[in-house]
């Protein structure tokens, strides 16, 4: 039952960051994605801390974000 909870809970947070990620990717306008980026990192730090994505791949996601985000 407790996996149950925690399956529900870790794909529930997964989406959102998956979610925001996808939006954050799509915004062509600088300041939007500048405004969204430390949130977005946010969410991937959370997913990393709780063993739900490996920490490589969080550092993997946000370096890209980031270098998406500069050349906008």
């Amino acid at each position: 039952r407790q996996n149950e909870k925690k399956k529900v809970n870790n794909k529930y947070y997964s989406k959102t960051t998956r979610n925001a990620i996808k939006t954050l990717r799509s915004t062509s306008d600088k300041e939007e994605a500048t405004k969204l980026y430390p949130e977005v990192i946010s969410l991937i730090d959370k997913l990393a801390k709780r063993n739900i994505i490996h920490k490589k791949k969080a550092s993997n996601l946000k370096s890209k974000l980031a270098i998406q985000v500069n050349s906008l």
